[in-house]
């Protein structure tokens, strides 16, 4: 996976993400609502020509869009964790 920043102001941030598809950018963007985003959304030009791009707008959308990724890391170990738990049973 790798990042590139398209557009940075002040209370818009969009960042192409390549590498990636639906799955980890419909994550991100539901868990930058939970986050309190104003505005989370992620757009795919075409399916196999363009790499996704997630467009969050708050008061801080980097915090936001950080907020939201961590909160899928705690999402997935959280899984993780009741996974194996499940699997001794």
């Amino acid at each position: 996976m790798k990042l590139k920043k398209i557009e940075k102001k002040k209370d818009k941030l969009t960042v192409e993400v390549v590498g990636e598809d639906h799955t980890l950018l419909n994550a991100l963007r539901e868990n930058a609502w939970r986050e309190q985003a104003d505005q989370a959304a992620y757009m795919l030009e075409h399916p196999y020509l363009a790499n996704p791009k997630i467009i969050v707008r708050s008061a801080d959308p980097k915090k936001t869009l950080t907020s939201a990724a961590q909160l899928l890391i705690d999402e997935a170990q959280e899984f993780q964790k009741e996974f194996k738990r499940a699997q001794q049973r």
